[in-house]
């Protein structure tokens, strides 16, 4: 008796212990990722971190391209939406088109870390994280004054649908006024490479008196300064803003790539994945994160590693 006694306390023993191991089994959750496009290496690195935070929980990421298509982005949302994700982390190709998904995740229950770039609706937004746009613009355009004390023609390649790129070409012209400059050539760059190409060389042509380029991120001083070096144009100075491995090197190289206002997007990264845990755990946290910005030319370039991004 006393023997059936003790198997039954060890049998009701192990099936307590069965219950409370699947009772606190953790279910593995899924997150949405879209950005602007990812042949940016900027984007490119920042899904990678918030993959490896992620990941590290045993948690997944569905990551979509719309590739500076905002329908395509909205439509890649609704299919995220579908898949029943649990938070999305989302940077709008254009910060007023974007509001019918954020309605809709809103509907969903689905919060949105909205990084990098700000969207119109933010109060549709859980959260914002991004860097200090405006300062990244305005310490290029201090650069650029000391540069040339007298000012001068200038050329600005911006986006003026991002509302990142806005913000820091509003902080370079804060930065420039009253100087002496007279920005000769602006053109909407789209955030895109080849767009830029296309731009600079008509630049070029159309006024090539300019002294200097501000572009709204490296990708378009990168086209800018590629343009200027098959025209043989080394004289003109060419400001970028990221801090990207490329633009450092170009900056390495002390040619006319004077300076980036940089960023980074690793920092970006973690804060809102730590962010979104934050949220889905019923935690407390702050509805706006700014990541600094700061100066890359040629006098501080030998601090920074231009193979990766800091």
């Amino acid at each position: 008796m006393k023997r059936i006694m003790i198997i039954c306390l060890l049998t009701l023993l192990a099936a307590s212990v069965v219950f409370v191991g699947c009772k606190q089994e953790k279910k593995a959750r899924t997150f949405g990722y879209t950005c602007i496009q990812m042949n940016n290496p900027f984007f490119a690195i920042l899904e990678q971190t918030i993959r490896e935070e992620v990941e590290k929980n045993g948690d997944r990421l569905i990551t979509f391209d719309p590739d500076l298509d905002i329908q395509k982005q909205i439509s890649q949302i609704e299919d995220l939406i579908s898949r029943k994700i649990d938070a999305i982390f989302l940077n709008p190709i254009d910060w007023e088109e974007i509001r019918p998904a954020l309605v809709s995740l809103n509907q969903a229950k689905i919060p949105v870390i909205n990084f990098a770039s700000e969207v119109r609706d933010i109060d549709l937004a859980a959260v914002y994280v991004g860097s200090d746009n405006w300062n990244a613009g305005y310490i290029c355009g201090i650069d650029m004054v000391k540069r040339f004390p007298n000012g001068g023609p200038i050329a600005v390649l911006d986006a003026p649908t991002t509302r990142s790129i806005r913000d820091r070409i509003d902080g370079f012209n804060e930065a420039i006024a009253g100087k002496g400059f007279t920005v000769v050539f602006l053109r909407d760059a789209k955030d895109d490479f080849t767009t830029a190409l296309r731009h600079a060389e008509e630049m070029l042509k159309s006024n090539p008196e300019v002294l200097a380029i501000m572009g709204g991120n490296d990708p378009i001083a990168l086209a800018a300064l590629a343009v200027c070096k098959a025209a043989n144009r080394t004289d003109i100075l060419i400001y970028g803003v990221d801090g990207s491995p490329l633009a450092k090197a170009a900056i390495a190289e002390g040619g006319q790539f004077v300076g980036t206002g940089a960023q980074s997007p690793i920092a970006i990264a973690k804060e809102s994945a730590a962010i979104a845990y934050k949220i889905l755990n019923k935690k407390a946290y702050d509805k706006k994160v700014t990541v600094r910005t700061f100066m890359i030319n040629q006098e501080n370039i030998a601090e920074y590693n231009t193979d990766g991004w800091q």
